[in-house]
């Protein structure tokens, strides 16, 4: 009698999902708590608004990552030429006739209450294109002409997105060192760029201070790093937000104030429920808090890992690999920050912290990850 066929069944990460349920779930009630004092103040008592609103495009999100999680990943590379192209024009225009908020143009205009940040879908466009382009170089990517064509890519987005979003430049470099690590076999000289970016650290101040007579770094980055160095200095100007966190993230201890009892989102610490929205957790629920939202991004990084190790090619791996980089790189980014480890930059906790463009270009990366979850066969 012959032997049955093993039955072959699509994988689903499950898990991730319920993971990236709980994380959005968990961002409403922060952004709720965080925000319920500006929003009465701002919005006619409304002390729901920001929460609602973030909470209407969540959700329209999760439904676009559901579909995206039923494409087939390998059609993104058919496209990947045009979605730079489209980066390009997108970031030209936002440059040129973007809406100018506090002295900067990050944002595009859709009729005149509509609005998003270009940026997010940059992010998902270099992820793609270098996934697809490291993909087609194979073994080259080890030679200095693969990792060059990849640069070209790669450094020329971030710098123009820089210009106007230090932080998202930052980001989408560090989601192609990220990347070009994985898929090279020399590893020497990341890690060479890793010491030499520990070193600029150590000399921030002396060098920030000669690139801004340079004319290379503007003098509202320069007081970033002064401020980063002594926020002692300038408590009513700019370490003001910086140690109205510190506070915050102080006066938690070890179990917090509880949920909703925090004091500094009562005017102290601006914009709560943005940037800084990791004090206020930690004001609230204590270190046992902020230590549990960590402990849940590093098993989504983990799960991420597990995705890509399994993936079926190259491509769906480095697709997962990009998204884990700009996961990872952010909340580590973001707490830095708001523990005052690194200058504020203006990055955003993932899933956490207010922004509609944010939390809908996220959903559209989990869709992608579970995309390439789902084109990995288990034998029963």
């Amino acid at each position: 009698m012959a032997k049955k066929k093993n039955k072959v069944q699509r994988f689903y990460d499950y898990s991730l999902l319920f993971t990236i349920i709980f994380l959005t779930i968990f961002g409403l009630i922060m952004i709720y708590s965080a925000s319920s004092y500006k929003a009465q103040m701002d919005y006619d008592g409304n002390a729901a608004y920001f929460m609602t609103k973030q909470g209407t495009i969540a959700f329209a999100g999760f439904i676009v990552m559901i579909i995206i999680s039923k494409i087939d990943y390998h059609w993104y590379a058919k496209v990947y030429g045009l979605a730079i192209v489209v980066s390009w024009a997108l970031m030209i225009a936002v440059s040129l006739f973007g809406r100018r908020i506090n002295g900067k143009r990050r944002w595009l205009g859709i009729g005149t209450t509509l609005g998003f940040q270009p940026t997010e879908l940059v992010k998902i466009a270099v992820i793609v294109a270098l996934a697809a382009m490291i993909t087609k170089l194979g073994r080259d990517i080890d030679r200095m002409a693969g990792v060059v064509r990849v640069g070209l890519i790669c450094l020329p987005l971030a710098l123009i997105v820089a210009a106007n979003n230090l932080s998202s430049g930052i980001i989408i470099a560090g989601i192609g060192f990220v990347m070009l690590f994985v898929a090279s076999r020399k590893k020497l000289p990341f890690f060479l760029c890793v010491v030499a970016g520990g070193v600029v650290m150590a000399f921030a101040g002396p060098i920030g201070h000669a690139l801004e007579a340079m004319k290379i770094l503007k003098p509202y980055q320069l007081s970033r790093i002064n401020v980063w160095l002594n926020p002692e200095a300038y408590p009513d100007t700019g370490g003001y937000q910086v140690l109205q966190g510190l506070y915050a993230i102080g006066s938690g201890g070890l179990f917090g104030k509880g949920l909703g009892e925090s004091i500094q989102k009562l005017g102290f610490v601006p914009e709560a429920q943005n940037d800084m929205i990791f004090s206020i957790i930690c004001e609230e629920l204590g270190l046992f808090g902020a230590v549990g939202l960590i402990l849940i991004f590093m098993f989504m990084i983990y799960r991420f890992m597990l995705i890509a190790s399994n993936a079926p090619d190259l491509f769906g791996a480095l697709i997962v690999v990009g998204v884990m980089a700009h996961i990872a790189i952010q909340v580590i980014l973001n707490i830095a920050v708001v523990t005052n480890t690194i200058p504020n930059t203006g990055i955003t906790l993932p899933f956490i912290s207010y922004g509609g463009t944010s939390i809908l270009f996220l959903m559209v990366e989990m869709g992608m990850v579970l995309s390439v979850s789902n084109q990995i066969k288990v034998e029963k």
